[in-house]
């Protein structure tokens, strides 16, 4: 049985909680695509993990893999692992030996080349793109060349020469260590060591279709959100990868069916936020949008960066339903917009005159959207851990009829609402991976 967990917007709607959520009738957490530019804040007993490569569902003692799809940073993988077994856990991570590796010059010119742009995406300046680049480019380093000492050298022989030049030539960067091929040889064959010496290193197709032949339970968990996929998303203001459902077998190797059989939820958050550059047609600055902020902590867990706010935007959620193919939705942090005033919900755009009941293809267009609201009945802040302990039918009246009112629109059911950051303030209504 299978389960893929999709952002539904920009990020940061949830997609951790919501896996650490469903991830405890699960056998093993998979993440498909993405690096260490994506984070996963997990809340459990008080206790916050802030988790950028390891799949979220670590903290309930899955076994954790990432997919050929992924871009890996193998400083920020160890660097987590180590933090997460200094704190009591005992992480089980696997690795494709066909994910690329984020190299230290990666993130140097990711940097720059953002700081160049006319344009600016938003970039974590993680590296997170030039390691795509060269992975598109027939020139990355892959998880398996850590593993022979001479293949290693071979590659980066081949591919630092020329990283070298494009810094000072290009960037007119001053090259340090990040270039160097001896210490960079030095650095990542000890990885490649740590990796073997670990038996972390998998066939992810192979290895996670044995399991699911075994009656396992496998949670397929993306980073990122639709609207910022590199093909279905607001180009040019989108990540590299593709965290739609079609990723997760790309990412993976495993049969489609074995995705397309499962639930495919969509985590979406009962507001938008949006880290870094791009259009938002409902963006506000108003009170709500500080109110919103301040209650929930809207900063990036990578970046740090505070979020914008808008209101729900329903034309989005009809792209990513259409994208992904949802089975079911999870809403989140419903308990954010308790005590507003009013709660508006974009239904439709209207551009130079046409109502538009989608997004436009282009960033341009879409800049130059004009939402069209509905007004919802606003309903009173509370303790919202007693309501949780309750159930769903505890919850405001017209909160209840905002929850629906998405699923209507949407047709699509519900499976979760999240009315708080810990485990127990999310109230599940039904649990794809038990029936």
């Amino acid at each position: 049985m299978t389960a893929t967990l999709i952002g539904s917007q920009f990020g940061d709607e949830g997609k951790g909680g919501m896996v650490d959520v469903f991830s405890g009738d699960a056998d093993i957490v998979v993440r498909y695509q993405g690096g260490d530019n994506a984070g996963h804040t997990v809340v459990h007993d008080g206790e916050e993990y802030k988790l950028r490569l390891v799949p979220s569902g670590v903290v309930r003692g899955t076994v954790g893999v990432l997919g050929r799809g992924c871009v890996v940073n193998l400083a920020t993988l160890f660097d987590e692992l180590d933090e997460l077994r200094a704190r009591g856990l005992a992480p089980d991570v696997r690795l494709d030996g066909r994910a690329h590796v984020v190299m230290p010059y990666h993130r140097v010119l990711d940097q720059a080349e953002e700081a160049a742009r006319d344009t600016r995406v938003g970039t974590t300046g993680n590296g997170i793109g030039p390691a795509y680049e060269d992975k598109a480019a027939r020139s990355g380093i892959r998880v398996a060349d850590l593993l022979w000492p001479d293949r290693l050298r071979e590659h980066l022989e081949a591919t630092v020469p020329t990283k070298r030049r494009l810094a000072e030539d290009v960037f007119d960067i001053d090259v340090d260590e990040a270039f160097d091929t001896e210490r960079l040889h030095d650095e990542f064959r000890a990885y490649g060591d740590r990796l073997t010496e670990e038996e972390m290193v998998v066939d992810a197709g192979a290895y996670l279709s044995a399991r699911d032949r075994e009656g396992q339970t496998i949670l397929f968990e993306g980073a990122q959100g639709t609207h910022i996929d590199l093909d279905h998303g607001n180009y040019p203001f989108v990540t590299s990868s593709n965290p739609t459902t079609g990723g997760t077998i790309t990412g993976t190797g495993v049969p489609p069916t074995m995705v397309t059989d499962g639930a495919i939820i969509g985590v979406v958050k009962a507001y938008l936020s949006r880290v870094g550059e791009g259009p938002m047609p409902t963006e506000t600055s108003e009170g709500p949008a500080t109110a919103i902020r301040e209650k929930v902590g809207e900063f990036g867990t990578v970046t740090g960066r505070p979020r914008r706010i808008g209101w729900l935007d329903l034309p989005m959620l009809r792209h990513a339903a259409q994208v992904n193919g949802y089975t079911g939705l999870t809403l989140n942090h419903v308990d954010a917009l308790g005590g507003l005033d009013e709660i508006r919900v974009c239904v439709a755009y209207e551009l130079e005159g046409e109502r538009l009941t989608g997004i436009p293809a282009t960033a341009s267009e879409w800049a130059r959207c004009t939402p069209c609201y509905r007004t919802l009945d606003s309903w009173s802040d509370q303790d919202w851990s007693e309501v949780a302990n309750s159930g769903y039918e505890a919850l405001p009246a017209n909160a209840r009829a905002y929850v629906e009112y998405v699923s209507e629109q949407l047709d699509v059911p519900v499976y979760a609402v999240s009315i708080g950051p810990e485990r127990a303030e999310t109230i599940v209504l039904q649990n794809p991976l038990t029936g």
